[in-house]
């Protein structure tokens, strides 16, 4: 099983695709809100380079400021 995290937003429009595609494909994740914790914050940027939101790690492998379809063609790519 893969480990997937979820750096998000509470208003992210692509935040919210991301949690229902991923809950739609049946891909259990964590999700941290990146607005509520300073801390979450600066490891998102350490690990993307970026501030942007969504961004989401898994096994280690890393995709920021995306959308649904870029999300799909990431989880194809990594296996």
């Amino acid at each position: 099983m893969k480990q997937i995290t979820l750096y998000s937003r509470h208003f992210c429009g692509w935040c919210l695709d991301a949690k229902e595609y991923l809950k739609a494909h049946n891909l259990a994740f964590t999700e941290i809100d990146v607005g509520k914790d300073v801390a979450a914050n600066e490891e998102m940027i350490r690990l993307s380079g970026q501030h942007y939101v969504p961004t989401i790690v898994i096994d280690g492998k890393v995709l920021a400021n995306f959308d649904t379809g870029q999300l799909e063609a990431f989880l194809k790519q990594i296996g």
